[in-house]
């Protein structure tokens, strides 16, 4: 009876949402840059951002409020590029995430991805995947990109995600690449 149990919860416990991501693997590496934001951070942000009197900020609190967390990935590594861009196929396979839209420009391109939510102005998860970026410089340190992978989960409203990316500290040639200005 015990070991009905305890396989029923190692069954189970993938659907509550505690089962990693099949990004999570380049959080520990030396040549990827990450950042992981969770719900708690995210909450923080949101009631900090509320006090705000500006309409933009408020429109980020918004949209923040939705999510339950963010993921980025970055690398100027090569081989990483190539892994991401498998692994990426790979989850596209497994998941119910559909083509949203690809911009290409030049070398640099940025494909985005959804899966569907409540209705067709929400989605659960946002994923925008770059390659192909070269010369564009990160930090003051000099680092130029190859790759950057963006995982957004949660209540996502379509309408407003404009606010929240153009709130990331982006690169301003990634933005362009990806549309925004």
């Amino acid at each position: 009876m015990r070991k009905l149990t305890v396989v029923l919860l190692v069954a189970v416990l993938p659907l509550l949402g505690f089962s990693q991501s099949i990004f999570d693997k380049y959080e520990d590496m030396d040549n990827v840059g990450s950042v992981i934001v969770n719900k708690g951070m995210i909450d923080l942000v949101s009631k900090i951002g509320a006090l705000d009197d500006d309409a933009e900020a408020r429109e980020f609190v918004e949209v923040a409020k939705g999510l339950q967390g963010v993921k980025v990935f970055m690398t100027e590594d090569q081989n990483v590029s190539l892994d991401m861009s498998k692994t990426v196929k790979q989850y596209l396979k497994s998941s119910k995430l559909e083509e949203l839209m690809r911009v290409k420009d030049k070398d640099v391109n940025v494909k985005f991805y959804v899966k569907n939510g409540k209705n067709e102005n929400h989605v659960t998860e946002l994923l925008m995947f770059v390659s192909g970026m070269e010369n564009v410089e990160i930090g003051h340190n000099g680092r130029k990109l190859e790759t950057v992978l963006v995982s957004l989960t949660g209540d996502i409203d379509l309408n407003k995600i404009g606010s929240l990316t153009n709130k990331m500290d982006l690169p301003k040639d990634l933005k362009k690449a990806g549309g925004s200005k």
